[in-house]
């Protein structure tokens, strides 16, 4: 029996997905998180093979988030089921620890098949999604985001999605300078002198 952690912010999410999985042969959703945190508090409570994890969530999210629970848990398979596009956002939750990548417009039979692939010791991404990390080590086309740092990365996410920077430190437990240091050097390497233009870059690349 594969053991499943749902963890989304969104309860008809958490719901659709509780639906689809528990219909599935061998696969029981055995808890669900609204949270990060609550996700990470979870993981250090009970053992599960796999967590299916949006990466927009309150509190501690995204990148950190993989990293974390698989500092708590090495055993643990992450797959990731994001509304952020896979080329955007795929190599950096792959390098962090994610076993799988998927976007919310995936199919139920698809996910099932995913998920499975990925307790067995695999790796689930799309062919496109593969084509696009081949080019991108070979430095086809790479855009400047990925030569962010995942911490630089996350801040610009969130500064493109309206949070302060007082918002993003009490998220992220930094500190307002050390937001304002990285988003100083976000801007420096996308080339851009203000919020708003980060706000523009991040929507034009699909990134918010």
């Amino acid at each position: 029996m594969i053991r499943v952690l749902i963890a989304d912010d969104h309860k008809l999410v958490r719901d659709g997905l509780k639906g689809i999985l528990g219909a599935a042969n061998g696969i029981e959703v055995a808890a669900e998180a609204a949270s990060g945190d609550e996700a990470l508090a979870l993981v250090r409570a009970q053992a599960f093979d796999i967590a299916l994890l949006d990466l927009s969530m309150p509190g501690l999210a995204g990148i950190d988030l993989i990293k974390r629970l698989r500092l708590e848990r090495p055993k643990l398979r992450i797959l990731v089921l994001s509304m952020h596009g896979e080329q955007q956002y795929a190599a950096r939750a792959l390098k962090a620890g994610a076993s799988g990548y998927l976007t919310k417009d995936t199919a139920a039979e698809q996910l099932v098949s995913a998920l499975r692939k990925v307790a067995a010791g695999g790796v689930a991404i799309s062919e496109a999604t593969a084509a696009s990390l081949l080019a991108s080590a070979h430095g086809v086309d790479v855009p400047p985001h990925s030569l962010l740092s995942d911490r630089e990365f996350e801040v610009f996410r969130l500064l493109a999605s309206g949070r302060t920077p007082t918002e993003i430190a009490e998220q992220l437990h930094l500190s307002v300078k050390t937001v304002s240091t990285h988003k100083a050097r976000v801007q420096q390497k996308l080339g851009l002198s203000s919020t708003a233009g980060l706000v523009r870059y991040a929507l034009e690349h699909d990134l918010v």
